[in-house]
């Protein structure tokens, strides 16, 4: 394990559990929270024997956003190149899993926006309140959520600042699963057990293509597809994969 004082970091078999642990101030995103964020995101980018991340908060509670009393006394909740909480517009290869209980609230929905999947207790509370405090969501919400969910219920959760419960939030595609509260973080683990399964190398181009594909034309797109099928092709873990299939075995990945 390895701990800051407002982020804890714990591995999971494959997986890096990130904990933001602020929960006096329901885990809002001040400059320590921020730094111990991209941190954790660098500990998960430099460990191969992690496939996954799971982001989560402490005590019940995913994260309230932006620490309004620390960004009044001057702090910046960002870091440069990398956004909100240091995630929002970080660059990472590894899928990232949110694993939301309780209040996921302006920054702290965009953190759970930022994340590739997101478990959700059917009682938790998703909002993006900035527009009644003379804001917008400009860590990621307004960008993100209309391409997540249909833009008229986008519209509605961006405009009126209203929260969903998970609930909620699994029926509109928000959440990839909804679970009882107090079991987000196992059923986020065991998705990312999952994924662990897979060819390190596939999962990043996934990641990488999912992010060029996004509003390119189809054309632009194919050919980054191609250069990242071309670098699978030339892979130790592509023969790995259809050798493993051949013989009936789970394959060995090296991510080489």
């Amino acid at each position: 394990m390895h701990s800051t004082t407002e982020v804890r970091t714990e591995t999971t078999g494959s997986a890096l559990l990130i904990t933001i642990d602020r929960p006096k101030a329901r885990n809002a995103v001040n400059a320590a929270v921020a730094r111990g964020l991209s941190a954790a995101l660098d500990q998960l980018e430099a460990d191969p024997c992690l496939r996954a991340g799971v982001l989560t908060g402490a005590d019940g509670t995913f994260s309230a956003g932006m620490d309004l009393k620390a960004a009044l006394a001057g702090e910046s909740p960002e870091i440069p190149g990398r956004g909100f909480g240091g995630l929002t517009q970080a660059r990472t290869t590894k899928p990232l899993i949110a694993a939301v209980e309780g209040w996921a609230m302006g920054g702290g929905f965009e953190l759970a926006l930022a994340c590739d999947l997101i478990v959700a207790a059917g009682d938790a509370r998703f909002g993006l309140p900035e527009v009644s405090r003379g804001l917008i969501a400009a860590g990621g919400g307004v960008i993100r959520l209309p391409k997540r969910i249909p833009y008229h219920l986008a519209m509605e959760l961006l405009v009126t600042g209203e929260p969903v419960t998970g609930e909620r939030a699994g029926r509109l595609g928000i959440a990839n699963r909804v679970v009882p509260s107090g079991e987000t973080v196992a059923a986020a683990l065991q998705l990312a057990e999952r994924i662990a399964r897979n060819a390190p190398l596939a999962l990043a181009a996934v990641k990488e293509l999912v992010r060029a594909a996004d509003g390119a034309p189809e054309e632009e797109a194919f050919a980054v597809q191609a250069g990242q099928m071309a670098r699978l092709a030339a892979s130790a873990d592509v023969t790995e994969g259809m050798t493993a299939f051949t013989e009936r075995r789970s394959p060995v990945w090296q991510g080489r």
